[in-house]
C-alpha cells in the first residue's frame, strides 16, 4: 500500500478542498481496487506569510504555490491541491497538472452589510478586495466606490464587514460553496459584470511528471471539459504574461447554440479606465487563448501592461 503525501496550504478553505479531493480519490481507489492511501501535509507559502501588503505589491508569480512545488521537486510530497487561479502559466520543469476536477461556480460574489445588490451600495461605500481585477471592474461600474485592500482567509475578510467598517467584500463563489457557506452570499456578480480570474472555480492537482503510477489514478479524476476551458484561459494568461500585479480576467464556456468554445478576456487599468474586453470563438483552446490575447494587445492592452509593470 503506497501512501500518497498531499501538499496543501493550511487555510481552512485549502484544507477543506484538499479533503474533498482526497475523498474522491479514495472513492476511485476503492472502485478500481488501487493500493493507495493519502495523508495531508500543510505548507506555508509566501502569500500566506505576508498579509499586511496587497498581492499586487508583494510581487512575483506563484505566491501561493512555490513552496508547495518545491516540496514536490524535493519529493517530500507526491501531489498538491491548488486553486487553479493561483497557478502561474509556467510550471517548474518536471512538474505537471495531473488532473483538473470538474469546476464549480466561477463567479465573484458580494457579501454586504446591507442591501441585496451592487446597486444598493450607497455612494462612497467602502468595498474590500485584494484583487486588482475585481477593483478595476468595480471602479468601471461605480467610480464612487472606495475600494480598499483586504487580505486573510474567507472568514477573516467577512468579519471585516463589522470590525473595519466595510460595506461589502468581494469573494469567489467557489470558496464559499466549498465551505458550505452559500448562505453568507448577498448576490452573485454575473460574468458579464465582473469577469472572473483565469481558472477561478477550478482546482489543479499537481504532481511529478515521472510518477506514472499516481498519474494513472489522477486520469480517472480528470474532467476533460473543465480542462478545455481552463486551457483556453491559461493560454490567454500566458500570452499576456500575467500575474497578481495586473487586472486580467478570462472565462471560457460552450456556446449554447453552436457548441463551439467561447473565450472572453479582459485587461484593465486598476482605476477602471480603460477596460478592454474581447470575446472570440474557436475549437483549439490554446489557439483561442492566444487569439483573444492578441486582439486585446492590438486594442492597446500592451500599453496598460507596460505601465503596470513599470
Amino acid at each position: 500500500m503506497r501512501v500518497i503525501k498531499v501538499g496543501t496550504r493550511q487555510s481552512a478553505l485549502a484544507l477543506t478542498q484538499t479533503g474533498q479531493v482526497i475523498h474522491e480519490l479514495e472513492r476511485l481507489c476503492e472502485e478500481y481496487n488501487l493500493p493507495f492511501t493519502f495523508e495531508t501535509h500543510k505548507i506555508v507559502t509566501k502569500g500566506d506569510r505576508i498579509l499586511d501588503v496587497t498581492l499586487s505589491k508583494v510581487g512575483g508569480k506563484g505566491l501561493f504555490v512555490k513552496e508547495i512545488e518545491q516540496a514536490l521537486l524535493d519529493q517530500t510530497i507526491d501531489m498538491a491541491v491548488h486553486s487553479m487561479k493561483d497557478m502561474p502559466w509556467e510550471l517548474p520543469e518536471g512538474l505537471i497538472i495531473g488532473a483538473i476536477p470538474k469546476r464549480v461556480d466561477s463567479r465573484d460574489v458580494l457579501i454586504m452589510k446591507c442591501g441585496t445588490s451592487l446597486d444598493d451600495l450607497p455612494p462612497g461605500a467602502k468595498v474590500g478586495t485584494s484583487s486588482l481585477r475585481r477593483a478595476s471592474q468595480l471602479q468601471a461600474l461605480r467610480k464612487d466606490l472606495v475600494i480598499e485592500p483586504v487580505r486573510g482567509n474567507i472568514d477573516t475578510r467577512i468579519k471585516k464587514l463589522e470590525t473595519e467598517g466595510f460595506d461589502a467584500v468581494v469573494l469567489a463563489a467557489a470558496g464559499l460553496h466549498r465551505m458550505n457557506w452559500e448562505d453568507r452570499i448577498t448576490c452573485y456578480l454575473p460574468k458579464e459584470v465582473c469577469i472572473p480570474a483565469v481558472g477561478q472555480g477550478a482546482l489543479a492537482i499537481e504532481c511529478r511528471g515521472e510518477d506514472q503510477e499516481l498519474l494513472a489514478l489522477l486520469t480517472k479524476y480528470h474532467h476533460e471539459e473543465t480542462a478545455l476551458h481552463v486551457r483556453a484561459e491559461r493560454a490567454f494568461l500566458g500570452k499576456l504574461n500575467g500575474g497578481c500585479q495586473i487586472p486580467i480576467g478570462a472565462y471560457a464556456e460552450r456556446d449554447e447554440e453552436s457548441g463551439v468554445l467561447k473565450l472572453t478576456g479582459l485587461v484593465g487599468a486598476p482605476e477602471g479606465d480603460p477596460i478592454l474586453i474581447a470575446a472570440m470563438y474557436g475549437e483549439d483552446p490554446e489557439q483561442l487563448g492566444n487569439a483573444v490575447a492578441d486582439k486585446l494587445l492590438e486594442a492597446g492592452a500592451d500599453q496598460i501592461l507596460d505601465r503596470l509593470r513599470g
